[in-house]
């Protein structure tokens, strides 16, 4: 008896599971759509939202502000795209930028920032769509794939050294594309290079002595690596110029051999160094010495007490910092709040890096440059754009324009 009931208590058992199987088990739910919604990388579109019965009109982006859609991240380059639920190919401006690194996050928003402003004065632009990374050098070749493939008909970015090098080993890309960093290579396909790099400046702070009559240099230099890379650039542009150099000085902490510089006239010195160690060497270079550098040592106009310090140092800078009556810096809008300087070349590089993006995607580098941008004079040179700064001095606490071309600098200045 005991042995039927436990039989027939089994049985139930198995008729219930069965049928709980019959009704969930083998009930298989819907394929999860993806939804490009949910993946937060904002689109700049500067399209007018329009009622679905009223037609657009080509007239109608002008009053409206830019729309923000957002965009599916990047697929690794070892994932299968997936192709079912694949949106179609939208012609865009892509722009690929670290926002995601902790390193670089912080730069790669202010370059954002003045790249959307730029395109946000733009009628009838293409829209922006912003794909983010973490890491460039590991991320850039699928992220670039995956704009392409969105219909991106030109690229700007990355922005780091190593993203650009990463991406410059593709050595065919035939989107236009504006690497935002510079090197040194000869391309055949469409890549184009473009930044803030210092030895540039140093090079022209050489041409600029050299123009302007002085004949022999006198290098000071801190131990740091940046320091070595900005004295190394002036010496090669300087010796190229025809220069001598009489000396180079390295700071280790005693500054009063500096107060021994040869101040016979044709002298100069070329001060290598960023704006803290600058303002504790300058006071002991004699004033009799044209003293040259780069924008290291302009920390702004907010620094007066800095820039008393740094008095009469002859510098290369930008019109964004330095010429708020120049025609480009006045169309753009400053950022809000206001950034830090550093930031703020940042964003200027921003927004010059939109305008040649525009000038590749068009292909009017033969008509279009040099661009007066709000970083400088923009040549190309090769695949290169060379920016020029704008030749400033220190001047009563404030860093101010050379307006007119300087004379023969062998005296004590003016």
């Amino acid at each position: 008896m005991q042995k039927v009931a436990s039989e027939s208590k089994w049985l139930r058992g198995f008729l219930v599971a069965a049928l709980y199987v019959s009704v969930y088990g083998c009930a298989t739910p819907p394929a999860a759509v993806p939804s490009v919604a949910s993946a937060a990388t904002a689109v700049v579109a500067p399209v007018a939202a329009v009622p679905p019965s009223t037609p657009v009109a080509t007239t109608s982006i002008v009053q409206e502000p830019a729309l923000i859609v957002p965009v599916a991240p990047a697929v690794p380059a070892t994932t299968p795209a997936p192709v079912a639920n694949a949106e179609p190919a939208v012609a865009h401006i892509a722009l690929i930028l670290p926002l995601k690194s902790a390193v670089f996050g912080k730069s790669a928003v202010a370059v954002q920032q003045g790249f959307l402003a730029a395109a946000g004065l733009e009628a009838n632009g293409l829209p922006v769509r912003v794909y983010p990374c973490n890491d460039e050098k590991a991320e850039v070749t699928a992220v670039y794939a995956q704009a392409v493939k969105a219909g991106a008909v030109a690229v700007a970015g990355p922005l780091t050294r190593n993203g650009v090098a990463a991406l410059a080993a593709n050595p065919d890309l035939d989107v236009p594309t504006l690497a935002l960093n510079q090197m040194d290579m000869a391309r055949t396909d469409h890549l184009y290079f473009f930044g803030l790099p210092a030895e540039v400046e140093a090079r022209q702070v050489a041409q600029w002595a050299a123009k302007a009559g002085l004949l022999s240099a006198t290098i000071v230099r801190t131990d740091t690596v940046l320091s070595k890379r900005l004295a190394q650039a002036f010496t090669d542009s300087w010796l190229k110029s025809g220069g001598i150099v009489l000396a180079e000085k390295i700071y280790a902490g005693d500054a009063t051999p500096l107060r021994l510089i040869p101040t016979e006239a044709g002298n100069m010195v070329f001060l290598a160094a960023e704006a803290d160690k600058a303002r504790l060497l300058r006071p002991y270079i004699s004033n009799l010495l044209p003293i040259f550098a780069t924008s290291q040592v302009f920390s702004g106009n907010t620094n007066n007490l800095v820039n008393y310090d740094l008095a009469e140092v002859r510098f290369t800078d930008m019109p964004w910092l330095l010429q708020p009556d120049h025609p480009a810096v006045m169309i753009y809008p400053h950022a809000t709040p206001a950034l830090t300087q550093d930031m703020e070349r940042l964003y200027a590089l921003g927004v010059d890096a939109y305008r040649l993006t525009i000038i590749l995607y068009e292909h009017q580098t033969a008509n279009d440059l040099p661009l007066d941008g709000v970083t400088g004079k923009v040549q190309l040179k090769g695949r290169t754009l060379i920016r020029e700064g704008t030749l400033s001095v220190i001047r009563q606490g404030q860093g101010v324009a050379w307006e007119s071309r300087p004379p023969i600098l062998g005296s004590k200045p003016q």
